[in-house]
């Protein structure tokens, strides 16, 4: 049988949660792979084609809308879930690691691609995109009103709010954050910018954190006949809400949004067991590139493309055109990313993927893990199966040697490594 796990690749360091351990669930990375394609697509065809007058009878640009819109409930939730799942062993460190390693990084990685952002759209003003106008829009962005850079943004906070209530109950975190998101899908709440996915997707984190083994159940058992189920499900909760307008009612869109992350999970799990499987698992290993650059990318390939698009062609070249650009640009620009993002390391511009001297002094303070150390790959195989993250248990190792019991001695470790265990469960 095939594996569905991967090692990771030298020189894939640079990514989101998940992109840099050493051993991980296959499924996983192709759920990341998909999920930044579906990314890449929502802004194709929102802020460049539908921006284009085709000029054809057939309906293809409103299909193209409609299809994307549909899978709104999917992209992002997904994607948090995964990075949720991934946070479990960073959160169980201490808090100087996590602010520095994860708050931080996240945080220094917003801010530069911002500026980088907001520099390269103002040489576009025609590309139909949030963009700071002034030194008091840049300041908002930076601070209240996340730019389209927001995932980073949220990425930092969550970090913060998981490791600072890792001592509240699971119920209560979890609750609380529900209310958040059925608030914010029902517009009770202020949402300028992007704030609105901050609101609505830190359940989909918690989610991922809390119940890890229960999404990798999820993913380990996942059938034809299960992706036939909750892909009626998901299909029949989108016709429900188009029917009946209850996108708004609190609590309606979350669940809708919870039955498309479970479809997501199956589908990846099946997907990663196919051929296809390991060019997504390669492209869920580098998401952090295409997501910062496709962008402003995006926006130059609009300004180049806009004029001939438009202009007079024949009306069969004109059809196959409409039909097929979304998926050729989609496929052009996150190569373009990958590529781009492999010129600037090659010329040593590893501060724009990374905080820098976070590689080497993270990992001695305990902030990256070293695949095997001070234990055979059996056990830690051992301990990843039993519900164990293997960043925890070397965590749970590494403290159990401090020579004292303050907070880096043996009661220490076994009593948070028990405690992050049953909330696990």
């Amino acid at each position: 049988m095939r594996s569905t796990r991967t090692r990771g690749v030298p020189g894939e360091a640079h990514g989101l949660p998940g992109d840099e351990r050493p051993e991980r669930a296959l499924w996983a990375d192709v759920a990341k792979g998909v999920c930044i394609l579906l990314v890449v697509l929502w802004h194709v065809v929102v802020k460049h084609y539908l921006r284009i007058d085709w000029g054809v009878s057939p309906p293809i640009p409103g299909a193209w809308g409609a299809l994307t819109e549909q899978l709104l409930p999917l992209r992002m939730p997904l994607f948090f879930t995964i990075s949720g799942m991934f946070a479990a062993g960073a959160v169980a460190r201490p808090w100087r690691v996590v602010r520095r390693s994860k708050v931080g990084r996240f945080l220094y990685l917003y801010a530069v691609w911002l500026l980088i952002h907001t520099t390269v759209l103002a040489l576009v003003p025609s590309f139909d995109t949030a963009r700071a106008d002034d030194v008091a829009d840049l300041l908002a962005q930076l601070t209240i009103t996340p730019s389209n850079l927001w995932y980073l943004y949220a990425l930092a906070l969550y970090f913060a709010l998981a490791k600072a209530a890792r001592r509240v109950p699971v119920a209560l975190v979890l609750g609380g954050a529900l209310v958040l998101s059925a608030m914010a899908s029902a517009g009770l709440l202020e949402m300028p910018g992007n704030r609105g996915g901050l609101y609505q997707n830190l359940v989909f984190f918690l989610a991922g954190l809390y119940f890890r083994p229960l999404v990798e159940r999820l993913a380990a058992t996942a059938g034809w006949g299960r992706l036939a189920l909750t892909g009626a499900c998901y299909a029949g909760a989108l016709a429900a809400v188009a029917m009946t307008g209850s996108r708004a009612w609190p609590g309606v869109w979350p669940v809708v949004c919870a039955v498309a992350t479970v479809f997501g999970v199956t589908a990846a799990a099946l997907l990663g067991r196919a051929t296809l499987g390991n060019a997504l698992a390669r492209l869920g290993r580098r998401t952090l590139p295409v997501y910062v650059i496709h962008m402003p990318l995006l926006a130059l390939l609009h300004l180049a493309l806009v004029p001939p698009l438009s202009a007079g062609m024949d009306g069969g070249l004109r059809i196959v055109l409409a039909v097929v650009e979304p998926v050729v640009l989609t496929a052009l620009v996150v190569w373009l990313c990958l590529a781009l993002h492999r010129l600037l390391l090659k010329l040593r511009a590893t501060w724009l993927f990374d905080l820098p001297g976070l590689g080497s002094r993270g990992r001695r303070s305990g902030g990256g893990h070293r695949p095997g150390a001070g234990r055979p790959a059996k056990r830690r195989l051992l301990r990843e199966s039993a519900g164990y993250p293997a960043e925890r248990a070397g965590e749970k190792q590494n403290m159990s040697r401090s020579p004292n019991g303050g907070a880096g001695g043996r009661g220490a470790a076994r009593s948070g490594g028990s405690t992050w265990k049953d909330r696990s469960r």
